[in-house]
């Protein structure tokens, strides 16, 4: 695919993104969409754009990859580096966008099409409460969990409800399978607490579990993957592509970590019209407004919920509470629950944080506590718990916890 600068690339740049055409997928492109053909046009993106036609329109385009103050888009048979709007919509790795020009004559992002999903996390180390939105149009999140490394259980939940809360469809891969002494143990483990999600366990080395994970990519959809530095996923991408696409970085000896070898998200097409957007390894995941996300990722809690006897349970001390009873026959995993508390409580002070009106009630609903309770140890070191969050979630450094 050719590159243009300005209008159009200088010859000398370079994109891991350049590889020759692959399988197209079912839009049948013309020349104005060959270029974003190679990564995702399909009949139901034609479609899209038939319905959003904007003055200036010229030519659709994929954003491939967002600098500093450019975009990367793919757009006809090129690639082009265009400056980074201005105003007006925002555009994200994955946007679907109308290329033309703008007020200065030159070739520029005039218009962001409609989303079908977009993967967001709240902006991390940012003491505002915005959304950072990591990836676009993404139909598959794949989760990735390496099984040389202590499995977090709190990242992999965390991971999940915002997957879940993209609107894409979330799916657990385990990577470095061939490390069979530890495999079995781990992959168990992720079962367990992926509730009902799909987990596909691969070896990049030994070629075990691609197929697999590459069926679960619709025609023409669009995979995401998602872990820490060190995880595999440059092996993986490298050997889904068939070419190198990202240099593999060696985990230090000392903890297992990785050194990042993915310093952007970037698309990357795949044989057969699949397209993989590459990330770098992610520290921390703050959840941003992921109550969809929490519904489905602890579904079976909020059946719980419908069972205990008083409508307002808190679950905690209350006579009829069937979460307790579930807790104490072992039907429910404790670690589970708190995990579940953990997120909520998070959620919660984010809340607080740009709604005075839920701030207000936070701060009556809790001095009433404390008065009824007579300032017990346990009702103030609840209270001393939930500001603790409260402030993680204003200093956006929530993130994961480095592994025991």
């Amino acid at each position: 695919m050719k590159t243009t600068s300005g209008q159009l690339l200088t010859a000398d740049s370079s994109s891991t993104t350049t590889s020759p055409p692959r399988n197209q997928n079912p839009a049948n492109p013309g020349p104005e969409t060959a270029g974003p053909a190679e990564f995702g046009y399909t009949a139901s993106i034609a479609a899209l754009f038939s319905a959003h036609p904007v003055p200036g329109g010229e030519k659709p385009g994929r954003v491939v990859r967002v600098d500093r103050n450019r975009v990367l888009v793919a757009a006809a048979a090129e690639l082009c580096h265009l400056p980074y709007p201005s105003g007006g919509d925002v555009p994200a790795t994955g946007d679907w966008v109308w290329l033309g020009v703008n007020a200065a004559g030159e070739p520029a992002v005039v218009s962001v099409l409609p989303r079908h999903s977009a993967l967001t996390r709240k902006r991390a180390f940012e003491a505002s409460s915005e959304a950072q939105v990591l990836g676009a149009n993404v139909d598959v999140v794949g989760v990735v969990v390496p099984v040389d490394r202590p499995l977090t259980h709190n990242r992999l939940e965390r991971t999940l409800v915002a997957a879940w809360d993209s609107g894409a469809t979330p799916l657990v891969v385990i990577t470095k399978a061939d490390l069979a002494d530890i495999a079995d143990d781990v992959v168990g483990k992720v079962i367990r607490q992926s509730a009902g999600v799909a987990v596909v366990t691969t070896s990049a080395e030994h070629g075990d579990g691609l197929d697999e994970l590459l069926g679960h990519i619709p025609a023409g959809g669009t995979l995401v993957l998602l872990g820490p530095s060190g995880a595999g996923k440059s092996t993986l991408i490298n050997a889904l592509a068939g070419h190198r696409v990202q240099e593999v970085g060696a985990a230090r000896a000392g903890d297992g970590k990785g050194r990042h070898t993915t310093t952007s998200r970037e698309l990357v097409p795949l044989p057969g019209g699949a397209v993989l957007m590459d990330t770098p390894g992610v520290r921390g995941f703050g959840l941003f407004d992921a109550d969809d996300g929490m519904g489905e990722m602890f579904g079976d809690l909020e059946e719980l919920f419908g069972q205990c006897r008083f409508t307002d349970c808190a679950h905690d001390r209350e006579p009829g509470c069937a979460v307790q009873a579930a807790l104490a026959d072992e039907t429910l995993d404790a670690r589970r629950w708190e995990s579940y508390l953990k997120l909520q409580r998070e959620l919660a002070a984010l809340n607080r944080r740009h709604d005075a009106a839920a701030r207000r009630a936070y701060q009556r609903e809790w001095h009433q506590k404390v008065v009824v309770a007579g300032k017990s140890q346990r009702a103030a070191e609840r209270y001393g718990q939930e500001k603790a969050d409260e402030r993680s979630a204003r200093d956006g450094k929530r993130g994961w916890r480095k592994p025991g």
